[in-house]
C-alpha cells in the first residue's frame, strides 16, 4: 500500500488538472526509472504464527529496531507505521505483511542490491527477536482469525467496506502478497502502448511467478490463489480494464475511469474520514457527503488514484501488479521481464505483435483461468508455458539491448535466471511447493517456512 498522504496540495478547479495529473509523468527515455515493490510475511520462527502489531517481537519491534540502519519512522497516532530512508519507503499491509517500496533506480544491478540489503537489514531484527520472513502469494496455513490488523486508519475503513463489494476482499488485505514494479513513460502514446502489452501479459506474468497454491493447510485447486482472490474482491476497482484496448484510449479516458472507482476516505490534520461508496464526481461539485461543501485538492486525487487495483494500474507511472511475491530471485526477476519488454523500443513492438490481437474475450478468458492452471493453461491451441517462453525470449532481447553490465561485466539478463527456468521445464514455483508438500515434506508446511525463509 502507499506510505501515508501529505494532505493539502492545490485546490482542483476543473476537471483538466485530474488529466494532468496523469500526464506530469511524461518522461524522457535518458530519466526512465524502475522501482520495485514487494511484500513478505512476518511470522514467529518458534510457533510459525504471524506476528501481531505490539509486542517485544511484533510489527511494531521490527519497525523500531530498522531505525538503526537509517530509516526514519512515519507515525500515525502514537504509532510507527511505516519508515523513510531517502526515496525508498517501508510500509505495512493490514495484515502486518512488511513491503518495500524501493527507489526509482536507473539499472536492475542496482534493484538487486536495493533488494538484498533490504533483506539482510530484515533478517538482522528479525533474528534478535525471534522472527523470520517468508515470500509467497498467500499465507499458506493461517486463517483470517489467525491474522493482525494493524492499527492504520485507511485500513479500518476498508475492513468495513470491503465485504460489500466481494466475498475475498479480507482476504486480499490480511492475507495477500506481491511483487511489483514501477516503470516509466515518454508520452500519452508511449503510455498507452506500454498499458496495452503489460495488461494483456500480466497472465503471463502470474503464471510464471505463482506460488500460492496454498489455503488454511492444504491445496487451493489454484496456482496463485492470490491472483484468484482479486476476481472477487470489489468489481468497481479491480480487473482487466477493457477500454484500455478501445481507440482513444489515454489520460483523459483512465482519469474518467478514476472518476467513475467509489472513494475510500479523504485524509485531513492527520486522520482518515470514512466517504467509502462516495462520488469523486461529487466531491468536484462540494457534495461529498463525508466533507460538504468542500473541494478537493491535488493531493485528494493522488490519494483516491492508489484505491483503484486493477492488474496495471496508472499513477504517474504505470505498475504491473499480477504477480505473487516470492524469493529473492524472483523479486528481481519481476522488474527484469518488464524492463526487458517495456524499456527497448524493439522488444516492446515485439511484444505488442504477440498480443495485438487478442480479443476481449482472450483476455478475460487468461485473466479468469491462469490463476487456476497456471503455466499449463491452454489458449489458443497452446500451453501458456509456450507463450510465455515467447515473451521471456522478447526481455531477454530488450535487456540485451539495454547493455546495462554490473562489475562482473554480466547485463541484466542475469535476473531472468528462474524465468528461463520455468519455460524450459513448464513448471512454476507453485508446482514444485505441491510435488514437494505431497513428497518429501510428509503434507507438512514446516519444511516451507524452514527452507524458504529469507
Amino acid at each position: 500500500m502507499s506510505a501515508p498522504p501529505s494532505g493539502g496540495g492545490t485546490p482542483i478547479e476543473n476537471r483538466r488538472q485530474l488529466i494532468e495529473y496523469f500526464a506530469a509523468g511524461n518522461k524522457p527515455p535518458a530519466d526512465w526509472r524502475m522501482g520495485t515493490e514487494h511484500e513478505k510475511f512476518g511470522f514467529h520462527a518458534a510457533t510459525l504464527k504471524p506476528l501481531a502489531y505490539d509486542g517485544p517481537d511484533g510489527i511494531r519491534a521490527m519497525l523500531e529496531g530498522l531505525t538503526r540502519f537509517g530509516w526514519e519512522p512515519m507515525v500515525e497516532g502514537n504509532n510507527p507505521i511505516a519508515l523513510k530512508r531517502g526515496k525508498a519507503n517501508i510500509t505495512l499491509e493490514p495484515g502486518g505483511q512488511f513491503e518495500l517500496s524501493g527507489a526509482p533506480l536507473e539499472t536492475l544491478h542496482e534493484t538487486a542490491d536495493e533488494n538484498s540489503q533490504h533483506i539482510d537489514e530484515v533478517k538482522a531484527v528479525a533474528g534478535e527477536i525471534g522472527a523470520a520472513f517468508i515470500g509467497l502469494g498467500f499465507a499458506p496455513e493461517w486463517t483470517r482469525e489467525d491474522m493482525h490488523w494493524m492499527p492504520k486508519g485507511r485500513y479500518r475503513i476498508m475492513r468495513d467496506y470491503m465485504p460489500k463489494k466481494g466475498k475475498l476482499g479480507l482476504d486480499m488485505m490480511l492475507r495477500t502478497c506481491t511483487v511489483q514494479t514501477n516503470l516509466d513513460f515518454d508520452s500519452e502514446a508511449d503510455m498507452v502502448k506500454k498499458f496495452r502489452v503489460s495488461l494483456a501479459l500480466q497472465p503471463i506474468a502470474t503464471a510464471l511467478f505463482a506460488i500460492s497454491p496454498f489455503k488454511e493447510g492444504k491445496p487451493s485447486g489454484f496456482k496463485s490463489y492470490r491472483s484468484h482472490i482479486w476476481t472477487d474482491t470489489d468489481p468497481d476497482r479491480c480487473g482487466m480494464l477493457p477500454f484500455v484496448f478501445e481507440d482513444g484510449f489515454g489520460f483523459e479516458r483512465y482519469a474518467d475511469y478514476m472518476l467513475d472507482v467509489p472513494m475510500y476516505f479523504v485524509y485531513r490534520d492527520g486522520k482518515y474520514i470514512d466517504a467509502s461508496g462516495q462520488s469523486f464526481r461529487d466531491f468536484l461539485k462540494g457534495r461529498l457527503p463525508a466533507r460538504p461543501g468542500e473541494l478537493p485538492t491535488i493531493n485528494d486525487w493522488a490519494d483516491h488514484v492508489t484505491t483503484a487495483f486493477p492488474e496495471v494500474r496508472l499513477k504517474r507511472y504505470l505498475e504491473m501488479r499480477g504477480a505473487d511475491s516470492g524469493p529473492l530471485p524472483a523479486l528481481n526477476a519481476l522488474p527484469a521481464l518488464w524492463v526487458g519488454l517495456l524499456y527497448d523500443a524493439t522488444a516492446l513492438d515485439a511484444a505488442w505483435d504477440l498480443v495485438k490481437d487478442w480479443t476481449t474475450a482472450d483476455h478475460d478468458f487468461l485473466r479468469r483461468e491462469t490463476p487456476r492452471s497456471g503455466l499449463a493453461t491452454r489458449f489458443r491451441d497452446r500451453s501458456l508455458a509456450e507463450w510465455a517462453r515467447e515473451v521471456v525470449e522478447i526481455a531477454h532481447a530488450g535487456l540485451r539491448a539495454r547493455k546495462r553490465l554490473d562489475a562482473h561485466g554480466n547485463d541484466e539478463t542475469v535476473y531472468l535466471a528462474p524465468l528461463d527456468r520455468a519455460v524450459a521445464s513448464g513448471l512454476a514455483p507453485a508446482d514444485e511447493l505441491l510435488a514437494k508438500w505431497e513428497g518429501e515434506w510428509g503434507r507438512s508446511f514446516a519444511p516451507l517456512f524452514r527452507d524458504h525463509a529469507y
